[in-house]
């Protein structure tokens, strides 16, 4: 299994406009067929010390291997997304994990 999990912090916060916009350019991923499983979300309403909640979504995207992973990082719903959308965000992290 191969877990793959970006954070995005939209580069004006404030606007209802780009919160929907990202929302609506997240979901479009949901259809490339290497993707096992896929969610997105945004920061629960939880607060401890240990917990980043300084995010505005949070994509989470489980794949059988890290081919599949690779094939969707070129597939062109990907690429889209990157190029339609990138101007929304100020900062994107991301966190690859196996199991």
């Amino acid at each position: 299994m191969f877990v793959h999990t970006v954070f995005f912090w939209l580069r004006h916060p404030e606007s209802q406009d780009d919160h929907q916009a990202l929302r609506a350019g997240l979901e479009t991923l949901k259809s490339i067929t290497d993707i096992s499983t896929a969610y997105v979300g945004t920061p629960a309403e939880t607060r401890r010390p240990v917990i980043d909640h300084s995010y505005d979504f949070s994509l989470t995207l489980v794949f059988t291997d890290k081919a599949a992973h690779d094939v969707y990082q070129e597939h062109p719903t990907h690429l889209a997304f990157v190029a339609n959308c990138a101007h929304l965000w100020e900062r994107v992290q991301i966190y690859d994990a196996v199991g």
